[in-house]
């Protein structure tokens, strides 16, 4: 009786599985249209192409200065170019300047949440306002179809500008300094790029989470926009404040106290997904970054000098990516939470 009933329940059981698995065979296609339906859209809107060509030619122009200035450094003599073949000048190219315009790391933290708040914020309400949510609904396709495809386009796009701006990088940079990237050079400028993917990443789930939230775009827009600039200009403010009075010597009695506190403040600011990225990509870019915590003089004593290997370098910005990862899938969780449980309705 036992065994028949476990037989029974094994072919129920088995026949959800196979009819769930049908289900979403039938569906991928309509997932796959979506998609493509999204993908080009974004490439046929005047904002997204207005947005890509000042990202490219800002990042162009940052690109340039970086290159005449290392090539003055190289034509000085033969020396000088002996070692920077040995000195990772690949990488320089994403972080230095001139002066007369910001470096390309700059550009794409200052850029990149404006192109994925511009991907998202109005992936939903627009839809929902013009009515063709509710039309798009009444297929027969899974709801959660239509977020994950637009954030599936979005990302597609994001992917392939970013990779293509550092195939940008490498050819131009190979074109006129003469030199290629070595191996390790070459790891490193993509893990860049998956850096930059996943940052951006983050800002795009924001928008959508506030297009899935509110009901006009403006405001989705406006909300989005308003926490780029608390990140980007005033938390620091706010966390450079408190540091003040946090870091003042007269409440520090010794050295591990003093420790602990300034671990408390970069911990502060380590809640920003801007200071995220840029300790992430400073690491990666910087193989002499040894390390990103405060550390005493004993504790220096006894290490060698020298760039870190790629491993290691990894390791040491895998809490930070991490939490990128981690705020970029909340902000999904939240949002998709929200859609799922909202009612549309057709107009």
């Amino acid at each position: 009786m036992i065994v028949q009933r476990i037989q029974s329940l094994k072919g129920i059981f088995s026949k959800w599985i196979y009819s769930s698995e049908n289900n979403n065979r039938d569906y991928i296609p309509a997932f796959k249209a979506i998609v493509r339906k999204e993908f080009t859209d974004y490439l046929t809107s005047w904002r997204i192409i207005i947005l890509l060509l000042l990202i490219v030619l800002t990042c162009a122009g940052s690109l340039y200065t970086a290159i005449t200035t290392i090539q003055d450094a190289l034509n000085v003599d033969e020396e000088a170019k002996n070692i920077a073949r040995s000195s990772f000048l690949f990488l320089k190219l994403f972080t230095i300047s001139d002066g007369t315009l910001p470096s390309f790391i700059s550009f794409v933290t200052f850029l990149g949440p404006l192109l994925g708040i511009a991907l998202g914020f109005d992936a939903i309400n627009t839809e929902r306002n013009k009515g063709t949510l509710s039309r798009l609904m009444a297929q027969p396709i899974p709801r959660d179809y239509v977020l994950n495809a637009k954030f599936t386009a979005a990302l597609i796009l994001n992917s392939l500008l970013f990779v293509a701006l550092g195939l940008l990088v490498m050819a131009l940079g190979t074109l006129i300094l003469g030199i290629p990237p070595t191996l390790e050079e070459f790891f490193r400028m993509s893990c860049f790029l998956v850096l930059c993917i996943a940052y951006t990443a983050f800002w795009l789930n924001l928008g959508i989470l506030f297009s899935v939230r509110f009901k006009q775009a403006a405001t989705s827009a406006l909300a989005s926009i308003a926490i780029w600039l608390f990140f980007t200009m005033f938390y620091n403010m706010i966390v450079k404040v408190l540091s003040q009075t946090i870091l003042n010597p007269e409440n520090i009695s010794s050295t591990e106290e003093a420790l602990n506190k300034q671990e408390f403040v970069l911990n502060l600011m380590r809640l920003s997904p801007n200071y995220l990225y840029t300790e992430s990509t400073t690491t990666l870019l910087s193989p002499s970054v040894r390390t990103l915590g405060p550390y005493t003089v004993e504790q220096s004593t006894g290490a060698i000098a020298g760039p870190l290997p790629l491993s290691q370098s990894l390791l040491l910005i895998w809490p930070q990516l991490t939490g990128l990862i981690a705020a970029t899938l909340i902000c999904f969780a939240v949002s998709y939470t929200i859609f799922m449980r909202q009612e549309i309705r057709s107009k």
